[in-house]
């Protein structure tokens, strides 16, 4: 669904599974996109291990996930360590507009309560990291309950949203694939990697959603979902966060 501004509606139909995914397009206009892109040197971007991640992706800000220990838990001090280091670089750079703050703002005047870091132990999550995506992602999900079984937040969160702010483009590719598939445990028979090989979802129901400059997206990211590779010249540069609501009907952000 194309729509001029996120409404709690959008949330609460993606939430409950009734609705693919929403999407606003001109969520930043062409000159604040090209602001912000013109600014992006001055954050320390990495690539990731690519034993894990076989296909190329820089990124700035730490993911929860790549810090899950085996059994589930969070290598909290090597976290801790980086979410404080992005969030002094990215101080530092002082981009602006604010593209994560620009979002938050917006999802909150939605929800019609503010949008805010999900806490572990009493400490703000980073969230809005920023990934350079030109060669694609395999198929997978997130779902942080799954991912950390035993609980990460002190809020409890009963849905979960990814949201993308296309800031770069490229002429072609690049589109996200949403498919109605939940992980099945029959689906680690065709486990790839990180992710999953097509045949896990043969026969699915999906939405295709190629991006725009300054689209920004919502979508359910339990649903098995991947990224294209690019086709033609330019970069695919995204800042991404994940939006929890909470049992208390909060909304809560984390990468």
């Amino acid at each position: 669904m194309d729509v001029p501004a996120f409404t709690g509606r959008h949330l609460a139909r993606l939430a409950g599974g009734t609705l693919a995914a929403v999407r606003v397009p001109g969520f930043l206009g062409p000159d604040r996109c090209r602001a912000v892109t013109g600014a992006l040197d001055r954050l320390p971007t990495a690539p990731y291990d690519p034993g894990r991640v076989p296909t190329p992706v820089l990124r700035f800000g730490p993911a929860l996930n790549d810090y899950r220990m085996p059994g589930g838990g969070l290598d909290a001090d090597r976290y801790w360590a980086e979410a404080d280091a992005a969030r002094a670089a990215w101080e530092r750079a002082a981009i602006r507009p604010d593209p994560v703050a620009h979002a938050l703002d917006r999802l909150g005047e939605a929800w019609g309560a503010p949008a805010v870091p999900a806490t572990i132990g009493g400490r703000p999550a980073f969230g809005g990291t920023l990934r350079e995506i030109n060669a694609g992602l395999l198929m997978h999900y997130d779902d942080i309950n799954r991912e950390f079984p035993d609980g990460l937040f002190d809020q409890d969160v009963v849905a979960q949203l990814a949201f993308n702010l296309y800031v770069s483009v490229a002429s072609g590719g690049g589109a996200t694939t949403v498919w109605r598939h939940r992980w099945d445990p029959a689906d680690e028979d065709y486990r790839d990697a990180y992710g999953y090989q097509p045949r896990a979802v043969e026969g699915c129901q999906y939405v295709e959603l190629p991006p725009h400059l300054g689209d920004g997206l919502l979508f359910d990211p339990a649903h098995f979902h991947a990224v294209a590779p690019n086709r033609g010249a330019g970069r695919r540069v995204a800042f991404a966060f994940f939006v929890g609501l909470t049992s208390g009907g909060r909304l809560v952000v984390w990468s």
